[in-house]
């Protein structure tokens, strides 16, 4: 078998078998293939796709190339949530302890924000004590006397999809719906769940911009999931603003306690309970969506949620205290207004740039390897629908930088505004099955 002839039979459309995509994906872990073919290959799947069955077999080549966390010793249906990524998304602090409050195991492994979309362990971390890293008897032990627990992705976790990932990054071809959909479930699939609820994002701070690309992107993973014998829904939510009133990490933990006391903006407050009601309902919990979304909904007016969460801080080794007093977590020396130049109403808001603009500020990493600053952050005074007159705060910039001038500048920049009130934003588009 020769690499060339793959990457010709690709370029044609034609279908690969399961065994020639075993032999791209192993031959470039173990370096016998060159990053020029690897390269090729990738573009030829940009422009040709690949069908169901060629975009599983790449799916479980990525799971096969590294360890496989096994669940076994956990009790119960286990149920995982992953998101597509976005700005201000702290769901899974707040879907964590929601779940696992009706007695559905949650055993999640997640990852640390790069660029202009955050990660939730780095959240997690500004949480004074709070260990992202347990042995395994620990890790176990906790989802089954508590029903949670929460620690960073393997290094070894689909380790083929980390370095195929790299060169399409460098090489124009992250967007492409396979190599996405691929990447997203074989991480999901390694994890070890037995069903996956997906959470798609749309919009300017999600990397599916419209969507139809969403829908697309949903059903693609969806498919994936069935024949992997996982139960796997997804839910296509809107990104098109950052999520909730605030963008870094303890600012995002402060706001997630807030959810959990039921006292969160609706954007955040729908997604992140219809999203646990699917996760519930997967894990057999109640029958239906409907009667999972009213329960849940009283688990939080009954301040059972915000009590779950506060044991999941302790049992990870973290601060409890913090939960009745969030001013103990990390603060900015700098906090900057940002004020408008102009009356009307907020048509749109780039979620991207204010991303963006908390990267600058600290909050998140531009290479891998930087450290973040967990106190940085932007909190969003003002969304999209808000009436606005000219001098008042859109939002407010947290850092320790005293040099804030690009970052002012962008997060200003991120605001639009018309002299018509728009349209209210959907927070849910599409529900996949």
């Amino acid at each position: 078998m020769r690499m060339v002839d793959i990457i010709q039979k690709k370029k044609h459309g034609e279908i690969l078998a399961e065994n020639e995509i075993n032999f791209v994906v192993n031959g470039y872990v173990n370096e016998e293939i060159p990053d020029y073919q690897m390269s090729a290959f990738l573009m030829a799947v940009y422009f040709k796709g690949m069908n169901k069955r060629e975009i599983a077999d790449l799916t479980l080549a990525f799971v096969d190339s590294g360890d496989k966390n096994d669940l076994s010793n956990i009790q119960g249906i286990k149920v995982d949530k992953h998101s597509s990524g976005g700005v201000g998304d702290k769901l899974s602090l707040v879907i964590i302890p929601l779940v696992a409050s009706v007695g559905i195991p949650v055993a999640k492994m997640s990852g640390r924000g790069l660029g202009h979309t955050g990660g939730t362990i780095d959240k997690l971390e500004s949480i004074e004590g709070f260990k992202t890293v347990l042995d395994r008897e620990t890790f176990v032990n906790n989802v089954n006397t508590h029903k949670m627990a929460i620690v960073g992705q393997s290094a070894n976790l689909t380790p083929a999809d980390k370095k195929i990932y790299a060169l399409r990054d460098v090489t124009a071809t992250v967007d492409s719906i396979p190599l996405i959909a691929s990447s997203i479930m074989s991480k999901k699939i390694a994890s070890g769940a037995d069903c996956i609820v997906l959470d798609v994002k749309v919009g300017s701070g999600a990397f599916m911009k419209t969507v139809d690309e969403a829908i697309e992107l949903a059903k693609t993973m969806v498919e994936i999931g069935k024949s992997l014998n996982r139960k796997t829904i997804a839910v296509v939510t809107d990104m098109s603003q950052p999520l909730g009133h605030e963008v870094g990490n303890a600012n995002e933990v402060k706001e997630a306690i807030e959810i959990l006391k039921g006292n969160g903006a609706e954007d955040e407050t729908t997604i992140a309970l219809t999203l646990a009601s699917y996760m519930v309902v997967l894990g057999g919990a109640y029958k239906d969506f409907s009667t999972a979304y009213d329960e849940l909904s009283k688990i939080i007016k009954s301040g059972a949620a915000i009590k779950k969460f506060k044991e999941l801080v302790q049992i990870q080794g973290g601060n409890p205290e913090l939960v009745d007093n969030p001013n103990m977590l990390p603060q900015s020396k700098y906090h900057l207004e940002i004020k408008a130049s102009e009356s009307g109403y907020v048509s749109a808001i780039d979620a991207e740039k204010i991303g963006i603009t908390a990267m600058l500020l600290g909050a998140g990493r531009k290479k891998k390897e930087d450290t973040i600053d967990f106190s940085a952050g932007v909190t969003m005074v003002k969304k999209v629908g808000d009436n606005v007159k000219a001098g008042d705060v859109l939002c407010i910039l947290h850092t320790n930088i005293e040099e804030q001038q690009e970052a002012g500048e962008l997060s200003k920049k991120a605001y639009s505004f018309t002299d018509m009130e728009p349209k209210s934003l959907r927070y849910i588009y599409e529900v996949i099955q």
